[in-house]
């Protein structure tokens, strides 16, 4: 199974769809905001939520929407980067709530050689992530370093640095 692309296996246009989707639990929004220190009662307090705001309902904190859409698009995007760049814009366009399932693509809008190294690009994607009913939830543009083939052969090939068993 590959995981992530050489530069040139990227084509702008492309769009890598990426699989399995993942059912957001309670347990996994409120876990990931104690960890990231996130205690906003939206996120956090049902009864909060439930009186408060307009969805009635606690909304599952955006950085993880994000992160896991990051997540998914790694085996297609960037399994061999040499470096995440930049994140050139983050959009949260609509909420997520405990039991959603989020799905995502990644378009390739842009690839451009390296001016410095010859065996390198920088590749220029859009993520969407989407919930089971297709409403877009979360769009991201960012800007991968990936390797050209040269650089990967030069290090091991596909699977570097993994041990023969003896």
């Amino acid at each position: 199974m590959q995981f992530g692309r050489y530069f040139e296996e990227f084509e702008v246009g492309a769009v890598y769809k990426h699989w399995p989707g993942k059912t957001v639990t309670e347990y996994d929004d409120h876990l990931f905001c104690l960890i990231t220190m996130n205690h906003h009662p939206l996120h956090m307090d049902a009864h909060f939520a439930a009186e408060t705001t307009e969805f009635g309902k606690n909304v599952v904190v955006g950085n993880y929407v994000y992160s896991l859409l990051l997540g998914m698009s790694v085996p297609d995007v960037s399994g061999k980067a040499i470096a995440n760049l930049e994140v050139e814009s983050l959009k949260h366009v609509k909420p997520t709530f405990h039991g959603d399932t989020i799905y995502g693509e990644t378009e390739v809008l842009d690839k451009t050689p390296s001016k410095s190294k010859d065996d390198r690009g920088v590749v220029y994607v859009e993520t969407r992530g989407y919930k089971q009913d297709g409403t877009v939830v979360c769009v991201f543009r960012r800007k991968v370093m990936v390797p050209k083939r040269s650089y990967g052969e030069a290090r091991g090939g596909e699977q570097p640095g993994r041990p023969e068993p003896v």
